[in-house]
């Protein structure tokens, strides 16, 4: 009896277990067997763990055409990316032939300019005003250097012989001649050259010098007012008389300049202390003691004496001169032209591969 329902129970076991052709399996009810013929329900726990497996794996196949679309999808952004350096630098090429255009304008109109005939400022109020009009126009002003004042930009380089040497372009307000109409009508900043360092510590000196010798003469004047003050004023007159005929008017022959632009690496100037790394026009008439609208002229005159060779003028042809040229420009273009055109190539034969596999 046992051995019998033993081999009963071992058939239908298999019948459930069959598989059919498409890959399903064969459902038997249990009610169509006698209970005394019911088997276990481990053997369709079996079944239903094969269904189970077919499930999980149908969705771990979806869900990897889900996640290789969504890679292709990104790679293919990523190839838009492999672009980018590309249209960068051809950008910039292209950016370079603008501003060569602008700098052609630019140094063509200096030249135009500077062959004008020069302007004499004795008829005309030097203001900022009418600094568009006349900035780099060749003018000729008559005046007197009031050294005392001068003003010192810098360091700056020159190169002499191939011997570089640091010294500073000496700023100094030219004065009108009282009773001369030939003489400008208000002063005038002029930026007389290039001097060497040892010239602006000399004057220094000198003002250092001045500025005792005044300290001196002014403590008997608060000791004994009246009898002292006549004294002074009868010294000063003397030295007034002394001096006056040493005093010469000169002309200068110079170009109309603004303000400079310095850039990020050049410190700000600091007025107090006296030192002055770039030209402020407006900053240097007021530390002058001269209207902001004063104007500044560069000395463009080559008769330097040899006995006395500085100030250096500036050379007129460095007035249509600029850090970086047209030809400069010229050479930037093609740089970036010949970057842009290697890194696409690069591009193309990255994504080529790719491509072919496919």
């Amino acid at each position: 009896m046992a051995s019998n329902l033993r081999s009963k129970t071992a058939i239908v076991s298999k019948a459930l277990t069959r598989p059919l052709p498409g890959g399903a399996f064969y459902a038997v009810s249990t009610q169509s067997l006698s209970p005394k013929h019911w088997v276990p329900s481990y053997s369709f726990y079996i079944s239903t763990s094969s269904d189970t497996a077919a499930a999980a794996a149908a969705a771990a196949a979806s869900s990897s055409s889900q996640s290789l679309h969504d890679k292709e999808k990104g790679s293919k952004w990523t190839r838009w990316f492999l672009f980018l350096p590309g249209a960068i630098t051809f950008g910039l090429g292209t950016w370079q032939i603008f501003r060569r255009q602008d700098k052609i304008k630019v140094l063509d109109y200096r030249q135009k300019r500077l062959k004008m005939e020069p302007l004499k400022l004795n008829g005309m109020p030097p203001s900022s005003e009418i600094l568009e009009t006349l900035e780099f126009r060749r003018v000729v002003c008559k005046g007197v250097f009031d050294n005392g004042r001068s003003i010192y930009i810098g360091p700056r380089s020159r190169s002499i012989s191939g011997v570089t040497e640091n010294g500073y372009y000496v700023i100094t307000p030219l004065m009108p001649i009282p009773g001369d109409a030939e003489s400008v009508q208000s002063p005038v900043l002029v930026n007389r050259g290039w001097v060497p360092r040892s010239w602006r510590d000399k004057s220094f000196e000198v003002s250092q010098d001045r500025e005792k010798s005044s300290s001196m003469d002014a403590i008997p004047v608060q000791q004994n007012e009246q009898s002292w003050w006549r004294m002074f004023q009868s010294k000063k007159q003397k030295t007034v008389e002394d001096e006056a005929p040493a005093i010469t008017s000169v002309e200068v022959t110079g170009v109309v300049r603004g303000s400079e632009k310095p850039s990020i690496f050049v410190p700000a100037n600091d007025p107090n202390s006296g030192q002055w790394f770039y030209v402020d026009v407006p900053a240097i008439a007021v530390a002058c003691g001269l209207p902001k609208d004063t104007l500044l002229i560069e000395d463009i005159n080559e008769n330097v004496s040899a006995s006395d060779p500085y100030p250096v003028p500036k050379d007129v042809n460095s007035l249509i001169r600029s850090s970086v040229m047209p030809q400069d420009h010229l050479n930037y273009t093609f740089t970036w032209y010949s970057l842009s055109a290697a890194v696409t190539f690069m591009a193309f034969k990255r994504l080529r591969p790719k491509n072919g596999r496919r």
